[in-house]
């Protein structure tokens, strides 16, 4: 028969955003707030029989319309929601994964390691709830149990290290789970592992929330048969990108061809760096369009290329071979210069790409 399944985590709804303005701050809130929509459209899309939620849904206690707002896409995907809560969304009182009602189709794993079966699916699905900001180990000495076909559990948790305080899972324990499929929240940066016979995935966070969290980002869609495999997906979320501009002659062309032709949402950092001088106030001004563009100068003054060149050292003697160098060829005093420019940056510690 099969089963395919949604899994994500980490949507972090109603995160305050203090580093950025106040503008800005509601531009972020109001991407977040699309994430549970965009999810439900893609579970219908893809048809999938099962939704996981792998912890940390909202960023601390959300507000009563968040709440709302995940109530109603979770029961407009009309097929079984699992949860499992993280260390930003622990189950404490007060907390909405233990106030008020919730679907009839989400189930909700608010204590220890606990199991449910989904009797038309022929899967047994394992899950437990954060109840404070930390959480031991939940697979030490777990193997999955049942006459089940599939046997799958969500958990917050972190595959990367041993002794995180957040439920450190290692490869050991997955490959003697006996489960088909874990699905993990916690690591914001999709990964994945097999550990024997267990396929152990984590899909990332749904949308950056700053310049630790560039790129794309998306949830999984799982496809268990006789083996689970995974497949990244988009979202198209708002996304942070960091990038890096040579100055050359002409700054402003060197960012523009970083940038959509379109002036979009997006965030954007880009270093300018090189051998060069710029004026990060008159190109922010040129770029006036992209409202979250943020430039930074990085570049070398240029005139200090040269310095020592006259000294009597090893390093004076060379940059002073290649400076008269140029004087005499300048057909390639370009290449020349790069040379100068290179062997710079290796001496001041610089990482090089060629």
């Amino acid at each position: 028969m099969g089963l395919k399944i949604l899994h994500t985590a980490d949507w972090h709804l109603d995160s305050p955003f203090r580093s950025f303005t106040p503008e800005q701050r509601e531009l972020l809130r109001n991407a977040q707030r699309a994430i549970p929509g965009k999810i439900t459209d893609l579970c219908l899309r893809e048809d999938c029989d099962m939704m996981l939620l792998a912890g940390d849904i909202f960023d601390g206690t959300p507000s009563g319309d968040t709440v709302a707002l995940v109530k109603r896409e979770l029961a407009r995907c009309g097929v079984p929601v699992l949860i499992s809560p993280g260390n930003h969304d622990f189950c404490a009182p007060g907390s909405p994964w233990l106030e008020g009602s919730w679907p009839e189709n989400v189930f909700i794993f608010t204590g220890s390691l606990e199991s449910v079966t989904i009797e038309g699916l022929g899967c047994r699905v394992y899950g437990a709830g954060y109840r404070s900001m930390d959480c031991p180990a939940l697979l030490t000495g777990f193997q999955a149990e049942g006459p089940e076909a599939y046997k799958i559990a969500v958990l917050h948790g972190d595959p990367t290290q041993k002794n995180a305080p957040y439920n450190p899972i290692t490869a050991a324990q997955v490959r003697a789970s006996g489960l088909t499929y874990l699905a993990l929240g916690h690591i914001h940066k999709a990964g994945a592992f097999r550990g024997g016979e267990t396929l152990c995935a984590w899909p990332g966070c749904p949308m950056g929330r700053g310049w630790d969290e560039t790129g794309e980002k998306g949830v999984c869609i799982v496809t268990i048969g006789d083996t689970a495999s995974i497949q990244a997906v988009s979202l198209d979320t708002l996304r942070f990108q960091e990038l890096e501009a040579e100055v050359g002659e002409d700054p402003a062309a060197s960012v523009e061809a970083l940038l959509p032709g379109l002036a979009g949402q997006d965030f954007y950092r880009i270093s300018l760096t090189g051998w060069g001088k710029v004026d990060i106030e008159a190109l922010q001004a040129r770029f006036r369009d992209y409202p979250n563009l943020e430039l930074r100068d990085e570049t070398e003054d240029p005139d200090k290329l040269w310095e020592g060149a006259g000294e009597d050292t090893l390093e004076g003697v060379y940059f002073r071979m290649l400076k008269n160098a140029m004087a005499e060829d300048p057909e390639n005093g370009e290449r020349i210069q790069l040379a100068a420019e290179i062997s710079r940056q290796i001496l001041n510690g610089k990482e090089v790409t060629l």
